[in-house]
């Protein structure tokens, strides 16, 4: 208790104002990230950047920036993306050593040096070098902020809360867009501020958010792991409060002691195994048993990868490019784009209040199905628009109106879901480097989009836009053949969730009901204030306090009984069935 510092916000707020006040913190990070991607929209379309500075390009009609080296634009971009696996790797490790709080104050800072180099390049070799550094920081962000949010909300409420942050995300986007549109008319578009200003921008919430973070407290979820327990159990009895129902205490136990049994199966805790679980026994895969680490790696690298090629990351970033291609002018384009990013903002509200209800997987099916055909339509209308110029300007209002069709619906379901569920599924023992993995999948998917981005939107044209309706009708036999339901489910609830041995959802549903059955008493531990595992004598225990059976996963890896229950100085604060 004396490590909580007087000033934290946890000895002032309790319950949901606790909760809101973290979110707000969280959502500033994330508001970071937003500005962050979209920064780059208006950046890449300046005189004095594209031409002067970084040599990839020529003007055209006055102050229109044309991409002559459209290799070299792509890779500026991307190598960001490079920075930020990089960061999430980094971040992830750091994470489950020195805690969530230290691992966002370390990402504020990378962000703040990475952002005073971009501000100051004077070459592309410079400015590559700048956003590595850059992606560096954000990465370790981006992995460390949703399993800090997902670990202090109540399983209730994950979904709504981590919405409202992706809100502010997007806001992010709408900000950098805005800022950069405006800035554009400085010296009519030639002097360096139309570029500098916007990448400096960035530097301000990074700032407060290093001031303030120190003030907020640590994952509780976190405090059970490296036996901080007092600390844990207070900041819990704040989160959830301290009421008759006994909810706090309940909670508290089945943390502790889930975290007891996964501690058996510390060798996955590494990268390496993390990600080579997957592989079969016989080459030194299946070391995380029942647990199935490996395959909840591969589920989150590829979801992420699936978001950007569903096309939100050529909406966001060329979303110039797309509206001059439905036949708008420079100066009304870039109007469009800016618009459809705040049309994208406000959809984010609608996830609020439905990926609680509808869960994860349903919210991801009606959006692909909704972006999917924009997409479609979006590309045959561009077309259209190019090859009858007579009707160019109702084929082009079409299109335009498709494409913000498409970005309501990534804002409503796919934004959020891919960030939400990497920090929900993983164990206690490895969920900074969980997270991190999914961190991994937005890197690669992201910097592999938009390194050819560019190539496609100047080769295939409109055709781009068929590439990305395909993927979002692959993301739904995918979605409903792979990936388990995690809405309503506590984050302790998850190992029985991944325990089949079977890759297909519907072994995955079947073997959870069947466990859940047998164990009572971990579905009904918040509601009765029972942990989620006990031990009663010298008898060995599994789930919710049931002899294990040949019928019920171990937690242990390989699946293989253990012949100890958790640590004996654990035993008498676990609560008896």
């Amino acid at each position: 208790m004396d490590r909580i510092s007087k000033y934290n916000v946890v000895h002032r707020y309790e319950k949901r104002s606790l909760l809101i006040a973290i979110n707000c913190v969280a959502g500033l990070a994330i508001f970071f990230f937003g500005y962050d991607q979209g920064m780059m929209g208006s950046v890449n379309v300046s005189v004095d950047y594209a031409v002067n500075v970084m040599k990839f390009g020529h003007v055209k009609n006055v102050n229109e920036v044309v991409v002559d080296n459209s290799l070299l634009q792509g890779g500026i971009t991307s190598v960001y993306y490079l920075g930020t696996l990089v960061g999430c790797m980094l971040g992830g490790w750091i994470g489950e050593k020195v805690g969530r709080i230290k691992v966002i104050a370390l990402g504020s800072v990378w962000g703040i040096f990475g952002a005073s180099l971009q501000t100051s390049a004077m070459n592309a070799n410079w400015m590559i070098c700048a956003r590595l550094i850059n992606g560096i920081g954000t990465g370790m962000l981006n992995v460390i902020v949703p399993v800090w949010a997902t670990e202090t909300a109540s399983h209730m409420s994950r979904g709504q809360f981590v919405a409202i942050e992706f809100t502010l995300n997007i806001f992010g986007v709408v900000v950098a867009y805005w800022l950069g549109f405006g800035c554009s008319f400085a010296d009519n578009g030639f002097s360096p501020f139309v570029w500098r200003f916007p990448i400096a921008f960035q530097i301000i919430p990074l700032i407060f958010l290093l001031i303030i973070v120190w003030f907020f407290p640590e994952s509780p979820r976190w405090l059970v792991k490296v036996g901080r327990e007092e600390e844990a159990r207070y900041i819990l009895g704040r989160l959830r409060g301290e009421g008759d129902d006994g909810l706090a205490e309940a909670e508290f136990n089945d943390i502790r002691n889930v975290a007891a049994l996964e501690k058996k199966a510390g060798k996955i805790n590494s990268y390496f195994h993390m990600f080579w679980d997957a592989m079969p026994r016989a080459i030194g895969g299946s070391s995380s048993g029942s647990l199935h680490i490996g395959r909840r790696v591969q589920l989150v690298i590829w979801l992420q990868i699936l978001q950007e090629w569903i096309g939100i990351a050529g909406v966001t970033i060329y979303a110039n490019d797309i509206f001059s291609q439905a036949g708008y002018s420079t100066f009304k384009a870039r109007w469009l784009a800016g618009v459809n990013d705040i049309f994208y903002m406000f959809s984010t509200l609608i996830a609020v209040f439905t990926l609680d209800r509808l869960g994860r997987r349903k919210t991801l099916f009606w959006g692909s199905v909704v972006m999917g055909i924009s997409m479609f339509l979006s590309g045959g209308l561009s077309k259209a628009a190019q090859q009858h110029p007579e009707q160019a300007a109702a084929y082009g209002a079409a299109a335009a109106a498709f494409t913000f069709v498409f970005t309501a619906g990534f804002g409503a379901t796919w934004l959020t879901v891919p960030w939400l569920y990497p920090a929900e599924i993983f164990p206690l023992q490895c969920r900074a480097k969980g997270n991190a993995w999914g961190v991994v999948g937005w890197s690669i998917g992201n910097g592999w989009t938009v390194l050819l981005l560019p190539t496609m939107f100047s080769r295939i044209h409109e055709k781009t836009f068929y590439v990305f309706g395909a993927c979002n009708a692959l993301t739904i036999p995918v979605v409903w053949a792979l990936y388990p339901e995690s809405s309503q489910r506590t984050l302790e609830e998850m190992d029985l969730l991944f325990a089949s041995d079977s890759i297909w959802n519907w072994d995955a549903e079947k073997t959870y009901a069947r466990l859940r059955e047998e164990n009572p008493e971990l579905v009904q531990a918040a509601a009765r204030g029972q942990s989620v595992v006990s031990r009663s004598g010298d008898s060995e225990l599994g789930l919710g306090g049931k002899r294990r059976t040949s019928r019920g996963p171990s937690l242990v890896p390989g699946g293989r009984k253990d012949s100890h229950s958790p640590d004996d100085a654990d035993e008498k604060h676990s609560a008896h069935t």
